[in-house]
């Protein structure tokens, strides 16, 4: 089949007539993802089973709005589930470097923790007023009146047993001395040094004699002492118990649903009691010298909320935009002090996977997987199902010194990662734990079709965009040309594109030419300029390659008829834009056994497929013409003024033209461009980037200048792909350009040459003349052979 496409199959346009403008509240779409049925349905189910393992890997192009699409997805089931609880860690009295964690209903976090502060400052104040209250002197005084009495009973009687020996009784601060005394009266180290030895003697062992009982009595006045003391301990931690009892247990009536709270409460009360004189003493030092260790010892009373959940409506909705180590799990920090590194419970801070904990964490495994240790530590937070806080890398070994070890927290949460297929295919292939965590993949597609339904959803979501970011309203033609653009990213007149990011985009820089322009709202031509400038922004490489052939520089016959030379047609893709552009394709035939050459395979600047595409060639060419007789010819093919590597099989059926037209000596119309790939069998098959191809040639032609006889030759079955631009849409209508499509290449040999095809037998054909070239050369072949033979025989 051959024809000349009429202008509805050039383009399917939207009809404003069917484009509904919504009135009512548009805030909210019934459903989030747009297109994706399969990914919506895996989504749902994802969300909806509890079990562990079932966490989502949504999988998805770039653009194609998937982090938007899932987050409006999850938000919904997660206003209905229940809001967890918050999350504290407290000091651990028994060992300080492994702090407890508290679990408490939601809200109380913040609440507990100015509890905890209240409580402190009325214990102390509390305990002040005791300890200073004249109940409490009396009954201390009591005690050391007592003891004291006993002291002196006791220093009175050793006096008078001193006296009995001659010696004199003197207390110093430190310790009790004897002093010899003669008639009543104490010697002098002098007087001393003038008795007799034998007296000296005498005194001295009277003065060890004493010292001896003195010993015994000070034993049992120490032994004494300490009774008093620890009778002394005992009142004052009686006050202190029943002062703080009352204040504790206002606070645990609070929390009689919370054992660990009480248990808690109780650790603190203890705490206090066995620290009772610093705990006093810090807080009267609280500002002065000792500030800085009056606070920290404080501290240990703090309550660290790590999660508060106070102000969450159901369960939490957590994106991680950039999830390292620290910020999935959690850190303890630390800060200088005197040259130090300190800290404590009160600086331990929580990581994504706590603030998710009981709801849904959303991250991009590109940004996962590019920060070391974050994977395993997710994997391995998911496996325990617990969320544990250490240095990075601690995990390995690596450092050793010492550091908290917070008490683990139980984890309950749903992770979905949202990455390109290839991430997905790479985890699933060679990371083995990944299917056991992930076992629910939503797939989204980069097209949707475009139903009236599609088309709808299309609508609603233009409208969506500009309500939401409170841009211009549309009109119903503005709606159309961007569902048009929606059939143009994806190239195909029954499918609409999914990549919602760039269809908002265009929506948005409309909305800026419809503020220049002053109008009201955005219509057809703000959406077309948007159009038009997006490519512009990017085209300036093509304009330059149009521009050297309007100059010359690039050899491409745009008229007349030429044998053995074609314009072919390839796509230059440079990222943000891809455009289409003419190559010049010649053939060259002679007598030879090689059959088809293609120079730039032999100069290795063909890649694979374009090989493939050549060896295709001589597969037709050997089933249609050389079914009786060996080739006897050397076809060789080039793309001139092409100096880099040539790739994919698109300009195959352009080549076989060539090789048809050289060997018929049949001229080709050079204002027709062509493009399409072959198969063995001569059916033309679909390529990529038709709409560039055609759009790219239109615009050479234009600038040289249009005659009416240009045009593009194109598969068959890449007409539903066509979504061509108005410019060449109007050319069309005004015959000044067309466009064909063929389903073989007997269809396009007549449209380029304006002879029939036919068959090798059929004379005046294309086929004929091929066929007669063909046995001419291999006649000349034999006769060459019969020559070379008879000169060897001589």
């Amino acid at each position: 089949m051959k024809k000349k496409l009429a202008l509805n199959e050039l383009r399917n346009t939207c009809d404003t007539g069917t484009v509904v403008i919504e009135s009512a509240d548009l805030t909210q779409i019934s459903n989030p993802i747009i297109g994706q049925p399969r990914a919506s349905k895996a989504l749902k189910l994802g969300v909806g089973i509890k079990s562990d393992g079932f966490n989502i890997y949504a999988s998805g192009m770039a653009g194609s709005g998937r982090l938007t699409a899932v987050k409006i997805f999850v938000q919904e089931p997660a206003k209905s589930e229940a809001t967890p609880g918050d999350w504290c860690y407290v000091n651990n009295f028994r060992d300080p470097y492994q702090p407890t964690k508290l679990s408490l209903p939601t809200g109380r976090g913040i609440a507990f923790k100015k509890e905890m502060k209240d409580l402190i400052v009325d214990v102390w104040q509390s305990l002040f007023k005791a300890f200073e209250s004249e109940e409490y002197a009396n009954r201390r005084l009591k005690v050391i009146s007592a003891f004291e009495e006993q002291q002196s009973q006791a220093i009175n009687v050793l006096s008078e047993r001193a006296k009995e020996e001659s010696l004199l009784l003197k207390q110093t601060p430190w310790e009790i001395i004897t002093i010899p005394m003669i008639d009543g009266e104490p010697l002098t180290d002098e007087q001393f040094g003038a008795l007799p030895q034998w007296q000296q003697d005498d005194l001295r062992k009277k003065q060890d004699k004493f010292l001896d009982e003195i010993k015994v009595k000070l034993s049992e006045l120490r032994k004494q002492e300490k009774a008093v003391n620890r009778e002394l301990s005992k009142l004052e931690k009686d006050v202190a118990i029943i002062t703080i009892s009352s204040r504790i247990e206002d606070v645990a009536g609070n929390y009689k649903q919370v054992p660990l709270v009480l248990e808690y409460l109780m650790d603190v009360k203890n705490d206090i009691l066995d620290n009772l004189a610093e705990f006093l003493l810090a807080h009267k030092s609280q500002g002065g010298n000792n500030g800085q260790r009056a606070s920290n010892f404080l501290n240990r009373y703090e309550v660290n909320v790590l999660v508060d959940n106070s102000e969450l409506n159901g369960a939490p909705v957590i994106i991680e935009q950039n999830p390292t180590y620290s910020n999935l799990m959690g850190r303890v920090e630390k800060e200088s002090y005197m040259g130090t590194m300190l800290t404590d419970f009160t600086m331990i801070r929580k990581g994504s996977l706590h603030a998710a904990n009981g709801g849904y964490l959303i991250i991009r495994v590109e940004e996962l997987l590019r920060n070391y240790f974050s994977w395993n530590a997710l994997k391995r937070a998911l496996k325990t199902k617990e969320i544990v806080i250490e240095e990075a890398g601690e995990q390995y070994g690596f450092f050793t010194t010492k550091t908290l070890k917070p008490e683990a927290i139980p984890l309950h949460v749903k992770v979905i990662l949202i990455g390109h297929p290839t991430y997905y295919h790479l985890l699933f292939s060679y990371e083995p734990e990944f299917k056991g965590l992930f076992k629910v993949k939503a797939d989204f597609d980069t097209e949707m079709d475009r139903t009236p339904k599609g088309e709808s959803e299309y609508s609603r979501f233009v409208q969506y965009t500009c309500k939401n970011e409170n841009l211009l309203k549309p009109g119903a033609d503005a709606v159309a040309r961007v569902v048009e653009y929606g059939s143009r990213l994806v190239s195909d007149q029954h499918k609409l594109s999914t990549r919602f990011g760039d269809i908002a985009d265009i929506v948005r820089e409309a909305h800026h030419y419809a503020l220049g322009d002053k109008s009201d709202h955005i219509t057809e031509s703000h959406i077309l300029k948007a159009i038009e400038e997006e490519l512009y922004r990017s085209n300036l490489i093509q304009e330059k390659i149009n521009e050297m052939i309007t100059t010359g520089q690039l050899f491409i016959d745009l008229k007349g008829e030429k044998t053995g030379q074609i314009n072919g047609l390839s796509v230059i893709d440079l990222g943000d834009i891809a455009f289409g552009r003419p190559n010049r394709i010649t053939c060259s035939v002679n007598l030879g056994k090689e059959g088809v050459v293609a120079i730039e395979r032999e100069a290795e600047l063909s890649g694979p497929i374009h090989t493939k595409g050549v060896m295709i060639l001589s597969g037709y060419l050997s089933e249609k013409y050389f079914q009786n007789s060996p080739a006897s010819i050397v076809a060789r093919i080039v793309f001139e003024q092409s100096y880099s590597e040539v790739e994919g099989d698109s300009a195959s059926s352009a080549e076989l033209y060539t090789i048809l037209s050289s060997l018929s000596k049949l001229p080709i119309k050079q204002g027709i461009a062509v493009t399409g790939s072959v198969n063995q069998k001569g059916e033309v098959q679909a390529i990529g980037g038709v709409n560039e191809k055609i759009e790219g040639y239109f615009e050479v032609c234009r600038s040289v200048g249009l005659t009416g006889e240009q045009g593009v030759i194109i598969p068959a079955s890449n007409v539903r792909n066509l979504m061509l631009k108005d410019e060449v849409l109007k050319a069309v209508s005004q015959q000044q350009f067309n466009i064909w499509a063929v389903d073989t290449i007997d269809d396009g040999i007549e449209i380029l040459t304006g002879v029939k095809s036919g068959s090798p037998v059929q004379e005046g054909t294309v086929a004929y003349f091929v066929k007669q070239a063909l046995d001419e050369y291999a006649d000349r072949m034999k006769e060459f052979s019969n020559q070379e033979n008879n000169a060897e025989i001589v």
